[in-house]
Order: C-alpha cells, then sequence, then structure tokens
C-alpha cells in the first residue's frame, strides 16, 4: 500500500530510509533545514583545504552497500573506498607508540612488540569481541527494542545474554584482559565512539575494535562527502524528492496519528507517515510536543559533544598517519573530568589528517588537520584558551603545529547544537552509559500511530553502520505496519 512519507532531516540514516521507503513503493519527501544533505556528515572547506567535521571513518560498508543494493547499484559503483593499513596509531606521553593494523597477524605483533605477552592477550580480546558482535548482530541490531523482552526474543539461548558481557564495564575488561595499563586505557577509548564513558559504559562496545580489525577502517576519496553526495544522488535518481533550506517548525496529528508537517514559511505537507531523522528531544520538545514523551527521553544520558580544530598545517609532518591519537597522561582524571560536566585540561587528542591518504583534501605540499577532544554536552568553552590548551598538549607529545598553521577554525559543544539542533551538542544523541542505557534510548515507533525515528538518538545508536542499520528497522516497520 503506497503511502505519501516525509523524512525530517536528511542526515544518513534519513537518506538510508527514505531509499529504503522509496523501493518499496512509497512517494518520498525529505525535508533539510540546512542549505545542504547530510546532517552531521558534514564538510568545511577554507584555502583549498578540505575537512570532514563530522564522521571521519568508514566500518562496516556492507551495512551501506545493502541499502545502494536496494536502489540497484552498489557502494563500489558510487564511490572509491580505500582500506586503511595501518588503521590507527596510538601514542602516549612517555614516547611510546603502537600501530593497529588491517592484518591481526601483524597487529598481534605490534602487540608484542609494545609489550612482551600482550599479543596473546589482544587475540584472546579480539576473540571475546567477535562472540560479542555476532551475538549482537543477531539480537540487539535485528529490529526495534521496546524492552528487555524485545531482545531475548532474538536469543538463541540465555548463555546469549552472558556473551554479549553487558554485566562488566568496558573499563573493567581492559583491565580483566590487559596487564600493561596503557592498552587498558586503548580498550577505553572505545567508549568514546558512542560519546560514553569507559567507566560507565557496558563491555559490550569491546565489539568495536574486533569490527575495526575484521570488516577493515575506511576511507571514500575526496572525503567522506563522497558518501553524503551518493546517498544524495541515488535517492534522487530512484525518485525521492529531496529540499533542501526547509526548515519543518511542527509535525501535525490528530489525537491519535500524524497527518503532515508545517514549514517555516507556514506551508502545509501531509503525510501519512513522518519519520524523524531529528534528536528525540528537538522532536519531543519542539516539533511534536509530549511531555510523557520527553521524560523518557531524558532518561537516556546524554552522549559527550566535541570541541573540534581544523587547522591548515604548512608542509608535512613526519611519519604521520591518516588517523592518530595521542592519549591524555591520565585517562581517569580526564573521564572524571568529563563526568562531572567539566573540560578535561589533559585530554586525549584524535587527529585525522586524510591529506596521507587523499592528497586532494589539502594544498600541494601542505595538511588537512582535523583534531577533536571530548567534552560533555552544554559545556560552555573559551575557544581560544581551550585551543590553546589542545594545541600545547599535542605539542607535549611532540607534535606542534602552532608554528605551522595558516589557520585554526574552531568548533564548540554550542556550534555543533546549533548547526545539528543537537541539545547541548551531543554527537551521539544518546551515550551508552549503563546496563539499561540500550532500553532507555528512544524507540524507533513514535507516540503517535505513523510517526517513527531513525538516527543516532534512537536505537540502535549513533555511528555510521547504526543510523543505517536504524533506517532497516525503521523501514521493516512501516512494511510490517502497513500489512
Amino acid at each position: 500500500m503506497s503511502r505519501h512519507v516525509v523524512v525530517v532531516g536528511s542526515g544518513v540514516g534519513g537518506l538510508a530510509c527514505a531509499i529504503r521507503l522509496r523501493v518499496a513503493g512509497h512517494r518520498v519527501t525529505v525535508l533539510e533545514r540546512n542549505d545542504v544533505v547530510g546532517g552531521k556528515l558534514a564538510l568545511f572547506e577554507r584555502d583549498g583545504f578540505s575537512f570532514d567535521v563530522g564522521p571521519s571513518l568508514l566500518t562496516l560498508p556492507h551495512v551501506l552497500d545493502e541499502v545502494f543494493g536496494l536502489a540497484g547499484t552498489s557502494l563500489a559503483e558510487q564511490i572509491d573506498l580505500v582500506r586503511l593499513d595501518p588503521q590507527f596509531r596510538y601514542s602516549w606521553r612517555d614516547g611510546s607508540t603502537l600501530d593497529v593494523h588491517d592484518d591481526p597477524v601483524a597487529t598481534a605483533s605490534a602487540f608484542d612488540a609494545f609489550t612482551p605477552g600482550a599479543g596473546r592477550q589482544w587475540r584472546d580480546f579480539d576473540d571475546r569481541g567477535r562472540v560479542v558482535w555476532d551475538v549482537s548482530e543477531r539480537t540487539f541490531f535485528a529490529g526495534p527494542m521496546s524492552g528487555p523482552l524485545s531482545l531475548l526474543r532474538r536469543m538463541d539461548s540465555p548463555a546469549d545474554l552472558l556473551k554479549i558481557d553487558a554485566l562488566r564495564t568496558l573499563r573493567r575488561a581492559a583491565r580483566d584482559s590487559f596487564d600493561d595499563d596503557r592498552l587498558r586505557q586503548w580498550v577505553g577509548r572505545y567508549a568514546t565512539y558512542s560519546g560514553s564513558s569507559p567507566a560507565k559504559a557496558p563491555a559490550t562496545l569491546a565489539c568495536i575494535p574486533h569490527i575495526e580489525s575484521r570488516f577493515g577502517c575506511w576511507y571514500p576519496m575526496g572525503g567522506l562527502r563522497a558518501l553524503r553526495d551518493a546517498f544524495e544522488r541515488v535517492a534522487l535518481h530512484i525518485g525521492v524528492e529531496i529540499r533542501t533550506s526547509c526548515e519543518v517548525t511542527s509535525i501535525l496529528s490528530t489525537p491519535d496519528r500524524v497527518t503532515g508537517v508545517q514549514l517555516a514559511d507556514g506551508t502545509y505537507i501531509d503525510a501519512s507517515i513522518v519519520v524523524a531523522n531529528a534528536d528525540a528531544r528537538h522532536l519531543y520538545d519542539d516539533l511534536l510536543p509530549d511531555e510523557d514523551a520527553l521524560a523518557k527521553v531524558r532518561r537516556a544520558p546524554r552522549s559527550t559533544s566535541g570541541f573540534v580544530l581544523c587547522i591548515g598545517a604548512r608542509g608535512k609532518t613526519p611519519d604521520i598517519l591518516h588517523h592518530n591519537v595521542w592519549f591524555s597522561g591520565d585517562s581517569f582524571q580526564e573521564f572524571r573530568a568529563i563526568d562531572a560536566g567539566q573540560l578535561a585540561m589533559d585530554p586525549t587528542i584524535y587527529g585525522c589528517v586524510s591529506s596521507t591518504t587523499d592528497p586532494s583534501q589539502a594544498p600541494e605540499g601542505d595538511e588537512n588537520w582535523f583534531l577533536l577532544v571530548n567534552t560533555p554536552p552544554g559545556v560552555e568553552v573559551d575557544r581560544e584558551a581551550y585551543r590553546d590548551t589542545v594545541l600545547e598538549r599535542l605539542a607535549d607529545h611532540g607534535v606542534d603545529l602552532r608554528r605551522r598553521m595558516k589557520f585554526c577554525a574552531v568548533m564548540t559543544p554550542g556550534d555543533i547544537e546549533h548547526n545539528y539542533r543537537a541539545p547541548g551538542g551531543a554527537i551521539y544523541g544518546s551515550s551508552s552509559n549503563g546496563r539499561l542505557t540500550a532500553f532507555l534510548r528512544p524507540k524507533n515507533r513514535g507516540t503517535k500511530d505513523g510517526l517513527y525515528l531513525v538516527g543516532g538518538s534512537s536505537h540502535p545508536g549513533g555511528g555510521l553502520p547504526l543510523v543505517t542499520t536504524s533506517a532497516r528497522i525503521v523501514a521493516d516497520m512501516v512494511a510490517s505496519d502497513l500489512r
């Protein structure tokens, strides 16, 4: 049964859902308040330098490829993907470094060279990550989450509940898996992939390094915007209508079901199905006010935000990789500050220098440096002072960019909130802090018939593969509800 579907927001989750629903035969209109699609999959350009200021890494490309396949094409046909090796370089204040490779044998050897015996510990850790991922893929990621029972029904046996390792924290798993405190800090970093704290996030997140090891870390030539452009191109090709610079101010409804949306210019658009690719707090606070739903959304802890520097750097940095992490001197103090709502004065710094792989991203002979440190959501930031702190901490690691900068553009949590209607600038919507957070995250089915939620603030969470998975879950729900 064909319906008119309006998708509010054009992040990857919204575009993937639009493609799926259009392939299913519905008339689909995507409405985007910004002048370009992509949501947080965004681009900043200046003086010949290009920066991905949202996601800078692609994992699980087959999840995205499935969407393109439904539309009669493929990810490989749409973009030129490069599988990175090494995947990451990790550096500590004592001068030690660790390269994680695309090949697990090489990675195990690198761990052994880093500290004797760590290769075996990494292999055991990776094996446990494989079990967590395989169980999670057929349970947690297989469908909507209406509560614990919905997860239990998809499990083969009660043993699956233990296999996903949700009872330990990620920090506890790190201590149980590695003897070296530096490698324990490496494990804890994966909590930040969902904007969480290693002291609070479940050890289930240990599947993320396994995913990188097993499925690779990928970069689309031309930057992550190539992926954004591919989604837009394919959606338009199959007949999805996309309107940019088109702000939705409210979702219209009867007491029972949605009827359409109203735009900032007063225009009404009728639709029997509305898919909200927007933060759930914005949805239930502004677009479709609902105090009860908003109270439930607020029970889910917000993810961290971030402080971003985009630096056009003169010259080349010896031995720099595409993806780099410089760890803080004290991860406990770092996350204590963030958990307390304060800026870390000695933060871990993530650095992406994509021009090392793709020379088109910077003028010849120069580099594009994207630096990110985690911050609490909603924190006030003195741009210049914290910029100087981050650059000084990076210089402490032996990488001093201060005299090489042609420019340094700054993005704060307030900027992220303003640009993407993400309350507090929470990058991933909801965090994974707590054993029950998965059940607190806003549901994909909205509070009225015909309303669905897709994207990072709803199940299963933030990140390119997960928001693409949420698109599949929502499209399947729509099909089931219309039968």
